[in-house]
């Protein structure tokens, strides 16, 4: 069992950061809406506010190591332009422009995830930033508050917009290559 280190790097930008700040996201809703919006709400310590903002801050820093992955370790791998005459199985880009069927992947869906994936890493940083200096007032702030929850539902929408181009980009062209990582080895002899 193996796969490349592109493979892995592709796995660690897709299934590492992408799908841990989407799940994260279920924690910064829960929080937001029970400091905020909640007709019960919680009324967290400064310990449990500082908290919160610090689980804010950790998820736009995740957001960032995820786009910054996409666009400067596999993206360039998926534009790369194959040598005359080369197979283009290793070349994603030219591999689904090469064939109509697929080429709305690229012409359509890469074109998305490369300028959508960056909404969510920007509109979570404002939401690290507006929870941590308005947290405790954000219930009497209306404006602020629904503008803080319009900055995460944005970023939650263009994080899921751009795993579902990234994960079907994958499936029609996936960026392969680099040195082989054994996983397991086949068991020999008895």
């Amino acid at each position: 069992m193996e796969l490349t280190l592109r493979d892995a790097a592709t796995v660690a930008h897709g299934m590492g950061f992408g799908a841990l700040l989407l799940l994260g996201f279920s924690g910064a809703f829960i929080g937001i809406y029970a400091t905020s919006v909640s007709p019960n709400p919680w009324l967290p310590s400064d310990r449990d506010r500082r908290l919160f903002s610090l689980y804010l801050t950790v998820l736009a820093g995740l957001a960032w190591l995820a786009v910054f992955a996409g666009a400067y370790v596999i993206y360039p791998w998926y534009r790369a332009v194959p040598p005359a005459g080369a197979a283009l199985a290793g070349y994603p880009q030219r591999l689904l422009m090469s064939n109509p069927t697929t080429s709305g992947w690229h012409d359509i869906g890469m074109e998305w995830k490369e300028h959508i994936a960056w909404l969510a890493p920007i509109c979570l940083t404002a939401c690290a930033y507006i929870f941590r200096r308005y947290g405790a007032r954000l219930r009497a702030m209306t404006g602020l508050r629904n503008g803080l929850i319009g900055l995460a539902l944005l970023a939650f929408a263009a994080t899921g917009v751009a795993g579902f181009f990234g994960a079907m980009l994958n499936k029609f062209a996936p960026v392969r290559g680099g040195t082989d990582i054994v996983l397991m080895k086949e068991k020999t002899g008895g």
